[in-house]
């Protein structure tokens, strides 16, 4: 992850978000974050624990936040709901190294405005943050998912219909609990 240059700031408008929120357990990833955040003149709190975060939304009132998906305990999604409720017009990026087309739906659905994979440098977060409409002139890949990617998206979307139950999701699937927690433990391929 870059931290930047304040100049490369220079090519992204007057920010609407002004103070951010980072929840992430990786406390050396929040405080890289933190800082490039700070040097382009955001205010940051950071927040290490999901049991915690609602607490410190509470207080702190962020404007967005940059919220990772797999954390012990809850997952980020889960907090999506909770942190809206408390700021219906927060912005939530949710951030991981784990994507998945079905989290990134869920996620979507459920009111975050953007979805982005790990290693995201603080200017994309910012970019997509303060986007207000989606961009028609996306690129579309044609590039076909290979059979072990596949797979990863179909386990990603039996886990999120289980709300995250490996046991429920393994018998779903037909294989045995750990055999998922095995699949689970090993980073998806990319394509």
């Amino acid at each position: 992850m870059s931290d930047g240059n304040t100049e490369n700031s220079a090519d992204i408008d007057t920010p609407s978000v002004s103070n951010i929120m980072v929840v992430d357990d990786d406390i050396t990833f929040c405080r890289v974050l933190s800082t490039a955040f700070s040097r382009r003149g955001f205010r940051v709190c950071t927040v290490h624990d999901t049991a915690d975060t609602i607490t410190v939304a509470e207080k702190y009132l962020p404007d967005a936040v940059v919220l990772d998906l797999r954390m012990p305990g809850i997952s980020g999604l889960e907090l999506i709901t909770p942190l809206r409720n408390i700021i219906p017009d927060i912005r939530i990026l949710v951030l991981t190294g784990y994507a998945s087309i079905a989290t990134a739906i869920e996620a979507i659905k459920l009111g975050a405005v953007y979805y982005l994979t790990k290693p995201a440098d603080a200017d994309e977060i910012i970019a997509r943050l303060n986007e207000h409409n989606g961009n028609p002139a996306a690129p579309v890949k044609n590039d076909l998912l290979s059979a072990r990617r596949l797979e990863w998206e179909h386990i990603s979307k039996v886990l999120v219909t289980c709300n995250g139950n490996i046991s429920a999701a393994a018998r779903c699937l037909g294989i045995h609990r750990r055999s998922l927690q095995r699949k689970l433990n090993k980073r998806p391929v990319r394509h």
